[in-house]
């Protein structure tokens, strides 16, 4: 082996990178920059105007003085809590009347609706060398990378991939959602053929179906499902398929566009920012901190988990991260919308299911955690279960792999990506290019022959 390409090289140009690059913290705050496009109290800078969704988590109350209340979440200025109660009272699947919404900012008509389905499953479809030669080929153990990989590889089986008209990225932000759960349940049963091997079942989807019923038929080895589970995985959909323009995919959508560049590129990059464990994988991090705790803990004793919850912010427990995974959120703080309205149909799917001990343990936690984290680390703003708290739950009741549960928050979220993306586009915004200072000192070149070892 080269002695340039050794393991011990690696690790001194690095270990230069590291003394040579540190900025130092104060720094920040003597150039007034705003990390993370955050303010001193943490609200976001704002970058840029939307008529997507809206975030309420604050309030002025009659002094002027602005307060923490009560979460709401609006898509296209509609509250998610009717929206949800309107096609859940007339036992609808909600997904893809919210795309539709999303899409075009107005609420489908019955017919608009049924052919809106109807262009959904008819863009339902994968070409078979595709499948074939991406997604069954040298399959990835991360499904987030396959579906990175899958979708950078649908442009070159798009016609027209670099149009930028509106029409042109409809159409292939369309194709997109239709063809999203396709390649994420195909990946992982390529991963689990290849990888572990297990018999590999490719199931097609059935045009009559919706996207939460399709995800289940061709997830399950027996293609079999309750109505309850397909209703539940719906709304979860919905609540995972947008969540403003602030959020780190979501921006990303908008940062990538801005350059003029395609959708396929844009989707990819939108996928990148999801796999962070600090966006779409809170959700694995909940479930793997419950079974830590049904290990180590008394579940049916309270002090127990008292105990344990500062143990986990004491970086005793767990994986000694010092958090307590599915509390708080960067926007809300009296309560998630999202969380309170999963919460609801978690509990009757663990009933269903005979999961009731399960509930009640998340209940505990939700119960004490914020008492905990207030008292502990001072936070007196108010601290929540988000929507994460509950989605991990229930993706375990729904028998979901693990390996699925980012990619699932993917299959949802390509509705709003697509929504901003065209927004982005139809407002012909400049590219999008903050600016950073240069804080290194400036020094003179050295000849090659006169540097000191």
């Amino acid at each position: 082996m080269s002695p340039s390409s050794s393991t011990d090289y690696i690790l001194s140009l690095s270990q230069k990178s590291n003394n040579n690059n540190r900025i130092a913290p104060e720094m920040y705050a003597e150039k007034d920059v705003k990390r993370g496009l955050r303010d001193i109290n943490g609200n976001g800078v704002v970058t840029g105007l939307t008529e997507i969704s809206e975030i309420v988590s604050k309030k002025k109350d009659k002094n002027g003085n602005v307060e923490p209340c009560e979460g709401k979440l609006f898509y296209r200025g509609i509250d998610v809590r009717d929206f949800v109660r309107g096609f859940m009272s007339e036992k609808r699947f909600g997904f893809e009347e919210l795309t539709y919404l999303l899409l075009t900012s107005e609420l489908p008509t019955e017919r608009e609706l049924a052919e809106f389905r109807e262009a959904i499953a008819s863009y339902r479809t994968l070409p078979t060398a595709f499948v074939r030669d991406i997604i069954m080929k040298a399959p990835s153990r991360d499904m987030m990378n396959a579906l990175s990989r899958c979708v950078l590889a649908l442009y070159s089986y798009d016609s027209d991939p670099d149009n930028i008209e509106i029409s042109n990225v409809m159409r292939q932000s369309l194709q997109l959602i239709a063809r999203f759960p396709l390649l994420a349940v195909y990946g992982y049963r390529a991963y689990r053929h290849y990888h572990l091997g297990r018999t590999l079942i490719i199931r097609n989807p059935r045009p009559e179906l919706s996207t939460a019923e399709n995800i289940l038929l061709m997830l399950r080895t027996d293609g079999k499902y309750s109505d309850i589970e397909a209703r539940v995985l719906d709304l979860a959909l919905v609540l995972h398929a947008e969540h403003g323009g602030g959020n780190n995919s979501s921006f990303t959508t908008h940062v990538v566009t801005s350059s003029g560049t395609d959708t396929y590129s844009s989707v990819a990059a939108a996928l990148g920012s999801l796999k962070g464990p600090r966006h779409g994988g809170a959700n694995i991090k909940v479930v793997k901190m419950f079974d830590d705790m049904k290990e180590n803990v008394n579940i049916k004793n309270d002090g127990e988990i008292k105990d344990y919850l500062v143990r986990l912010l004491n970086k005793d427990a767990f994986d000694k991260a010092g958090l307590i995974y599915g509390m708080g959120h960067a926007v809300y703080s009296v309560s998630d919308p999202r969380a309170d309205i999963l919460k609801n149909c978690a509990k009757d799917l663990a009933f269903a299911n005979g999961r009731e001990d399960d509930y009640d343990l998340y209940c505990k936690v939700s119960r004490l955690a914020p008492e905990i984290i207030a008292d502990r680390r001072k936070i007196y703003k108010g601290v929540s279960p988000n929507v994460d708290f509950y989605s991990g739950l229930v993706y375990r009741m729904l028998k979901l792999p693990e390996e699925l549960f980012t990619p699932i928050f993917a299959v949802s979220r390509i509705s709003g990506w697509s929504a901003h993306r065209i927004e982005e586009i139809q407002n012909s915004g400049k590219i999008i290019r903050p600016a950073y200072i240069a804080v290194k000192e400036r020094r003179d070149y050295t000849e090659l022959g006169k540097r000191e070892k």
